[in-house]
């Protein structure tokens, strides 16, 4: 009589089931990345600043949100707050629909929006913080590089996809084209993920056998490691915010297809060379990678042409793939593991801030010397990441 063998899922499979729904709220993040700020600055009439920082208004929210997602998943566990990210995202999509209608009364228009910011932030951060942690569980805490990894493949790849989804969609005829439609698409896909999770069953948080640590701990414990984070993510933010108006500047037609190729760079870098993080250290990944993103954002500054704007979007996105796993999974083991949600939005934060203050600095930036001095200086920010990556490895922090 044969004996059947049932397998048991690998890693990777059991973290591609739950990845899924961080992948729903990035493709919803990606959809208006092409046409938000234009909108903004173009069809409402408000400044570049303004623009940048109704861009940046959402990892200002990802910011706020992070120490309240890192203390729910650490007492709840990660579904209950994976189910609020996307209940959030669906409140953004709404509110992101009814601003394009609004677009007679500007200023109406851009409270709405700028709402729709907020709430989308929120989503980021909850469901995001959530499915990392719910995959380490699932995975183990051995492969959390692996839940890392794939969380930011399905992260940069939904943004990658949900771009040039969104600038199709921006060409649709009014009333229902532009941000109607795109917004119409925002509520769909979390619905989706909410009618998916409940199919799902959870894990139930760590019996902490200590105290759990503050926030204000877990940011001292990892901020050299975010310092060197939000240096490198000047330039995600450089890419996200102001290309499609660098674009539209030089009359230039494929914003959209830039911003596809960045993230598609990323996913395959991040697909293809995660592993060199367990063997060659992260430390030695994020000095590399911050050196690859710097080459990029100086080739788009110092070479004005569609061509090398390609080129360099494609080099900042495969410096910048690597580089949150790469010294997140040190930030995340100097917690232990029962501080894991903590440590990880400690680590998320200076991402998140980052790239909200881009939109304080990138947009004047522009308007007092041009695109050139603000890729330059992106580009700056991700040699300061590398300097800080190696007095890591000179002189490594202890908890």
């Amino acid at each position: 009589m044969a004996i059947t063998q049932t397998s048991t899922p690998s890693p990777l499979q059991r973290v591609l089931t739950v990845v899924l729904f961080n992948l729903l709220v990035y493709i919803v993040i990606g959809l208006p990345n092409a046409v938000l700020t234009i909108f903004v600055h173009t069809t409402l009439g408000y400044s570049t600043t303004l623009a940048g920082l109704t861009f940046a208004l959402q990892y200002a929210a990802t910011f706020a949100s992070r120490s309240s997602a890192g203390r729910l998943i650490d007492k709840l566990g990660p579904k209950p707050v994976v189910v609020g990210g996307l209940a959030a995202c669906v409140c953004s999509g709404l509110l992101l629909g009814w601003s394009a209608t609004l677009h007679n009364a500007p200023a109406i228009s851009l409270a709405v929006m700028l709402l729709s910011r907020l709430f989308l932030g929120w989503a980021e951060s909850w469901t995001s913080t959530g499915v990392i942690i719910w995959n380490i569980h699932r995975a183990g805490a051995e492969n959390t590089a692996l839940a890392i990894s794939w969380n930011g493949i399905c992260s940069y790849g939904g943004i990658a996809l949900g771009a040039p989804i969104g600038a199709a969609l921006a060409l649709l005829p009014p009333p229902y084209g532009g941000l109607v439609a795109i917004g119409a698409l925002s509520i769909v896909l979390p619905l989706f993920g909410l009618a998916l999770i409940g199919f799902y069953q959870g894990p139930k948080p760590h019996a902490a056998t200590q105290a759990p640590i503050s926030f204000r701990k877990a940011l001292h414990l990892v901020v050299w490691h975010g310092s060197a984070l939000a240096a490198g993510s000047i330039g995600f933010a450089a890419i996200s915010s102001f290309l499609a108006l660098y674009y539209a500047v030089h009359h230039w037609d494929g914003a959209a297809t830039a911003l596809a190729v960045f993230g598609m760079v990323f996913v395959c870098i991040r697909f293809f060379f995660a592993r060199q993080i367990k063997q060659r250290g992260g430390v030695f990944v994020a000095i590399v990678s911050l050196l690859v993103e710097a080459l990029g954002l100086m080739i788009i500054g110092t070479f004005p042409s569609h061509a090398c704007a390609l080129l360099g979007a494609a080099l900042t996105g495969a410096g910048f793939s690597l580089l949150f796993p790469a010294l997140g999974v040190l930030a995340v083991d100097r917690a232990g593991p029962y501080n894991r949600g903590a440590a990880l939005s400690a680590y998320s934060v200076f991402l998140d801030l980052a790239v909200a203050c881009s939109g304080f600095t990138l947009g004047p930036i522009i308007e007092l010397s041009g695109y050139r001095a603000m890729f330059l200086s992106s580009a700056g920010c991700c040699l300061l990441g590398a300097t800080i990556s190696y007095m890591l490895k000179r002189t490594p922090t202890t908890p």
